[in-house]
């Protein structure tokens, strides 16, 4: 993937939401502040994007962002409903307008039979609106998992 892609897009989001008088934070897992790095990269982000949340571990999912056990026990880390929590968490924690959440299995390892590598998670939540995810399944290496996952981030922003 080309960084170049990725900076025009994290561009076109921070456009974006300057223009909508919008706020977004960020809550990530698999990308490790990929997401916030992007955007951060831009000057003048900070009207936009005042919270980033890496919450690489089940306990920093459940402290800072206030997942329930009980989601992870059930669903896991890599889930529809534990982005919709760490969406949901971000937002409420933040006071932005928008938030979203990241949660995959990047690789090499770590996948399964049920959740195979790549496989990655976005909650997106907005203040008023029902959380919405969404289900990804990429391919490539590690870093490229990563990459693509960032990307397809700020396409759901824009849509």
């Amino acid at each position: 993937m080309n960084s170049d892609i990725l900076m025009q897009k994290a561009q076109k989001v921070y456009e974006y939401l300057k223009s909508q008088g919008k706020t977004i934070a960020t809550a990530e897992s698999c990308t490790g502040g990929m997401i916030g790095s992007s955007l951060t990269a831009i000057a003048g982000v900070s009207e936009v994007y005042g919270y980033g949340f890496v919450t690489y571990s089940n306990e920093a999912k459940m402290q800072l962002l206030g997942v329930n056990e009980h989601t992870l026990a059930a669903f896991g880390a890599v889930s529809a409903e534990t982005v919709a929590e760490m969406a949901e968490g971000a937002l409420a924690r933040s006071g932005a307008d928008m938030a979203v959440a990241v949660s995959g299995i990047a690789g090499p390892g770590g996948g399964s039979e049920q959740k195979r590598v790549g496989l990655v998670y976005v909650g997106f939540a907005q203040k008023g609106k029902a959380t919405q995810t969404h289900a990804l399944q990429l391919d490539g290496d590690r870093e490229s998992v990563r990459r693509q996952t960032v990307e397809n981030v700020f396409d759901i922003i824009m849509r």
